[in-house]
């Protein structure tokens, strides 16, 4: 029995170490470098994408909502009440200044009757000889400030000096004398 030998029939290769990679490892330091130098600035964009999304998202929900859903029928009755409503109060404003023009109107028509009939009657004065009492009366009523006499108007030909003629701004406000005047005590007030 010696003659024989025996073999083990194992199709796969003697027992190996596993393969690795080289370019696998340049790969992962580069990115653990890349990483070193921005982690921050990356997670801030991750973070400020994220942020974006969810305000975007959340608009639209809001912001659809109002557009995709048809217009019910109580929204349209409000929306017809609220109109009928706006119309009446115009209409109630309307009418109120039609009121309040037609007043004015009419007050604008008493004073012009009022204005006339003082001329008729400042002409029947004049045709008859009589003294314009009737002018003073109605130039008091058309103009009350230009009516009254006033006694401050000056004339032009009526010129007032400012001041005195022995008046000099050198001498200060007692006239020529001169007296000296000790400064203030207590320390300087600067600023």
């Amino acid at each position: 029995m010696d003659d024989v030998e025996i073999e083990d029939v194992d199709s796969s290769p003697p027992h190996q170490a596993p393969l690795q990679n080289q370019d696998m490892s340049s790969l992962v330091y580069t990115a653990g470098e890349f990483l070193a130098q921005y982690g921050w600035h990356l997670l801030t964009l991750v973070v400020g994408v994220y942020l974006l999304i969810h305000y975007l998202q959340k608009r639209r929900s809001t912001h659809g909502d109002r557009f995709t859903k048809p217009p019910t029928l109580q929204d349209a009755a409000a929306v017809a009440r609220r109109q009928e409503a706006m119309e009446a109060a115009r209409r109630k404003m309307q009418e109120e200044l039609d009121a309040k023009s037609a007043a004015f109107r009419e007050k604008q028509k008493q004073q012009e009757e009022e204005r006339r009939k003082q001329k008729i009657e400042m002409w029947e004065s004049m045709q008859q000889g009589k003294s314009c009492k009737g002018a003073t009366r109605l130039s008091e009523v058309q103009n009350p400030e230009e009516a009254r006499p006033s006694t401050a108007v000056l004339k032009p030909t009526d010129k007032k000096p400012l001041r005195s003629a022995d008046y000099n701004p050198l001498t200060g406000p007692g006239g020529g004398s001169c007296s000296w005047r000790p400064g203030r005590r207590g320390p300087s007030s600067g600023g």
